[in-house]
């Protein structure tokens, strides 16, 4: 996106100067491995996007926030002499969760004007909402010089969609956001937050993203659900090893003590989160040894484990998933992100990338009916000053 275009934007909407706008920027991700595993406490191994959310601000005299964005048609003016309450189900609730955070905090957030624009895909399950939350956070604390570490931002921005907007995610998505680094991706502990930064380092091929363009809502889904059977399942395992998480258990061990439980469906639950974990610490060494092609096929475990154990994927993912894998110079293909529609992830070989879109475009939308889209994209940094006001 073009700052100059969106300065001029700003300044339409709101009058004003230029040197009194100050621009920030988050990306998107996309999570590589890994997938319903961070709420468990287990690891992951997202990527910031070159794709994201840039904010522009500019100062008020008086207490009020104003939202506006170039994706969405909903605007507010909220003055922060009232309680700080949801404005119905609409973005605004991601950037204002966060607002109310710092104000937990007993710090004061001066009046602004705020504008948001993003190039990240609505719906498609590459964090969006993260995005924004996490942008508004950075730049609040830049704005007032309040020092708060870039931990404390990821916990506000999680805190705001988990008691604020009300959906119950885990930790990696503002994680990634936040720390993510170009041409790495983030070796997350989800339970004790220790990261390593792994170089992504695939040669001659690329990731692609494949967009289902069915239209989903996380927060209505089945992912609290998913969630809760998490914790029933952990709270009958604990009675014979005692764990914080899930993530606490083996492969091994759960393979002695699946037959306590059970429901068929808290085991399939179960089953998923402690084989997904083990496929990322392998996806990892895969990565550090150069082994892309290894690191492809636990791709494919993971669809198939989200698709039969875990029950998040949908025809349509699974269609761009079988498709993909039937050209030629693709190493990998799995559904990414909460799922229930969203996006794959695909390893292509940079010779087979207009074939790849040619071929699964096609294919998916006879198989469903839906236009599919596809991104080449690139491994970008975490959040930053896009701008020096």
């Amino acid at each position: 996106m073009n700052i100059e275009n969106l300065v001029r934007d700003f300044i339409e909407i709101n009058g004003g100067r230029e040197d009194d706008i100050q621009v920030f920027f988050a990306p998107g991700r996309v999570n590589l491995i890994g997938e319903h595993t961070d709420y468990n406490g287990g690891y992951v191994l997202p990527c910031s996007l070159q794709y994201g959310t840039y904010l522009l601000v500019r100062l008020l005299e008086d207490p009020m926030l104003r939202f506006r964005s170039k994706n969405f048609p909903t605007t507010a003016r909220i003055c922060m002499k009232y309680e700080i309450i949801p404005v119905g189900k609409t973005w605004i609730n991601y950037p204002l969760g966060v607002i109310r955070e710092f104000h937990k905090k007993e710090l004061v957030v001066p009046g602004m004007a705020l504008m948001y624009a993003g190039d990240i895909p609505n719906r498609a399950g590459l964090s969006s909402s993260a995005s924004v939350e996490v942008v508004t956070a950075f730049a609040i604390n830049e704005i007032i010089n309040a020092g708060l570490s870039k931990i404390e931002l990821i916990k506000m921005a999680q805190s705001a969609e988990n008691e604020f907007v009300g959906m119950n995610c885990g930790i990696m998505d503002q994680f990634a956001v936040t720390m993510g680094k170009q041409d790495h991706a983030v070796f997350l502990n989800c339970e004790t937050l220790d990261y390593e930064l792994v170089p992504i380092a695939l040669g001659d091929y690329k990731i692609i993203i494949s967009n289902t363009n069915k239209r989903r809502e996380l927060a209505n889904s089945k992912y609290n659900k998913r969630r809760s059977e998490c914790e029933q399942a952990l709270e009958i395992l604990n009675s014979f090893k005692p764990v914080k998480t899930l993530s606490g258990i083996s492969v091994e061990e759960f393979e002695s003590l699946q037959d306590k439980i059970d429901d068929s469906i808290l085991k399939k639950r179960a089953r998923h989160v402690i084989t997904e974990n083990q496929r990322v610490v392998d996806g990892v060494e895969a990565l550090k040894k150069g082994d892309i092609e290894l690191f492809g096929k636990l791709m494919l475990k993971s669809h198939d484990s989200l698709k039969s154990d875990y029950e998040v994927s949908c025809s349509e993912l699974d269609v761009l998933v079988e498709d993909a894998m039937k050209i030629e110079g693709v190493l990998g293909s799995r559904m990414t992100g909460g799922g229930f529609g969203g996006c794959t992830v695909n390893i292509v070989h940079e010779n087979q990338i207009e074939t790849f879109k040619q071929e699964v475009g096609k294919n998916y939308k006879i198989r469903t009916g839906l236009e599919a889209d596809f991104y080449i994209t690139e491994v970008g940094n975490g959040v930053i000053r896009a701008v020096q006001s």
